[in-house]
């Protein structure tokens, strides 16, 4: 089954115009006429085909890589909503995960809020690609997902005991 991976990039609204996902992994030139490139891909867990993040690279195009991080969705509270909604254990190999199963019609990576990702990648790639999210950033808005805020319940008031 297919994760999906061009929809999940395209989740995290990443502003580079020279970019393409081949299979699950995003290639990216964020700064045109410099050697070097982005990739990303998912990170897997030690659970067959379960997967707990994301690793980001940055490559020469004579050199390789030279630099690269993880960016676990844990850290980034990707799936924290999902997680706590269904009750999932800390403890369970689904925790902060998603594996290519799926129900029918919907992405593997169900559930996930990328606005801590897509900030990670953000300071990540202005180290090595200073200018590139100003030069062509789309509307932070439309990869994010919209989430109302509950209000805390009313405390006691001005002279108000419980």
């Amino acid at each position: 089954m297919s994760l999906q991976a061009p929809e999940f990039f395209a989740e995290l609204c990443l502003p580079f115009t020279d970019s393409t996902v081949v299979g699950n992994t995003y290639y990216a030139t964020p700064v045109a006429g410099v050697p070097l490139r982005l990739r990303i891909g998912f990170t897997a867990t030690i659970h067959a085909d379960t997967y707990g993040g994301l690793r980001l690279a940055v490559v020469h195009a004579d050199r390789g890589e030279i630099d690269a991080v993880t960016l676990g969705f844990v850290d980034h509270g990707t799936f924290h909503r999902r997680d706590e909604a269904h009750h999932t254990s800390a403890h369970s190999k689904q925790y902060g995960t998603f594996d290519k199963y799926h129900r029918p019609g919907r992405p593997s990576w169900e559930g996930a809020v990328t606005t801590g990702l897509r900030d990670a990648i953000e300071q990540y790639t202005a180290v090595w690609f200073p200018g590139a999210w100003q030069a062509s950033a789309p509307s932070r808005a439309a990869g994010r997902t919209a989430h109302k805020t509950v209000p805390p319940p009313p405390g006691p008031g001005p002279g108000r005991t419980r």
